[in-house]
């Protein structure tokens, strides 16, 4: 594996590739979720030629002003490690002033409508620095296509619709969640919590699947309208808050584009999703199921 650290030399290597590589976008911190996520990328390119490439870049445009930019853990050895025995071909690490040589002043700015709600309701801007920061690696990587994961639900979302309406030669993939053996989304943020904490953070994968059941049971006695999904939404917040935690959302989306379904979608199967957001101590966790 080649580990690369400005943009023309990225450039240079990929002009002699075969093919456009598979891409790969991390914030870094890595685990065996973003493994996943490479392992996907090799299998899709198959023996095309196509080098699988994987970034590293902790992106500040996306962190507000009291996350915890500054305190993101920066583990690039062990990263490039763990990357190399997944079969990664090249590692793309730029610092700051390679990718943001100068004040990032054009952004690209997503949809209200999309990137407003759920995460974007509670952090403000975030999808704009994710969309920029994306946006600008795609214009550097040239990939043919790129892999998310679908915890990141809403982002795997955004990103999906802003490709579509630039008319970028990029095909979307979403890699489906690595969980822990006790069911726990597989996140860098994970290593926030201590140990009570950790054995704590199962209650929001119990959550999502409680309301995953109580939405299919409704459904199946043809009593799933708006009204039934509020009192579920409500009924999986408070059971999260009566245990400490600090919750955002449980909320229960369709999944083409995250709006509440009308009664007459909620009865006629509509392919939903449960999302949430709560806080655990001071670390923020999101997790979803599709329904």
């Amino acid at each position: 594996m080649k580990i690369i650290h400005t943009i023309a030399e990225l450039r240079a290597e990929l002009a002699q590739a075969p093919a456009a590589p598979a891409f790969v976008p991390t914030m870094g911190n890595l685990h065996d979720g973003h493994l996943a996520l490479i392992a996907q990328a090799r299998t899709l390119v198959g023996d095309s030629g196509s080098p699988v490439v994987a970034s590293i870049f902790v992106n500040r445009l996306q962190f507000g002003p009291n996350e915890d930019f500054d305190t993101y853990p920066r583990t690039l050895e062990r990263d490039a490690d763990l990357l190399r025995q997944a079969g990664c071909d090249i590692l793309f690490a730029p610092n700051e002033s390679e990718l943001y040589p100068q004040p990032q002043g054009y952004k690209v700015v997503p949809p209200t409508e999309l990137a407003d709600i759920l995460e974007g309701a509670f952090r403000p801007g975030f999808f704009t620095g994710v969309c920029t920061v994306v946006l600008k690696l795609f214009n550097i990587v040239q990939p043919r296509l790129a892999v998310f994961g679908k915890k990141d639900y809403q982002q795997l979302m955004v990103l999906r619709n802003m490709v579509n309406q630039m008319a970028l030669p990029i095909q979307i993939h979403g890699g489906e969640t690595l969980r822990a053996e006790d069911g726990l989304a597989l996140s860098s943020r994970n290593g926030y919590l201590n140990a009570a904490e950790r054995a704590e953070a199962t209650q929001m994968i119990a959550t999502l699947r409680t309301v995953k059941a109580q939405v299919a049971a409704a459904r199946s006695a043809g009593q799933l309208d708006q009204g039934a999904v509020a009192r579920i939404e409500a009924k999986a917040s408070a059971a999260l808050n009566e245990r400490g935690w600090k919750t955002d959302y449980v909320l229960v989306r369709r999944q083409r584009d995250l709006l509440l379904p009308t009664d007459a979608e909620l009865s006629h199967g509509e392919p939903l999703v449960v999302l949430a957001a709560s806080r655990l101590g001071t670390t923020r966790l999101i997790d979803n199921l599709e329904l």
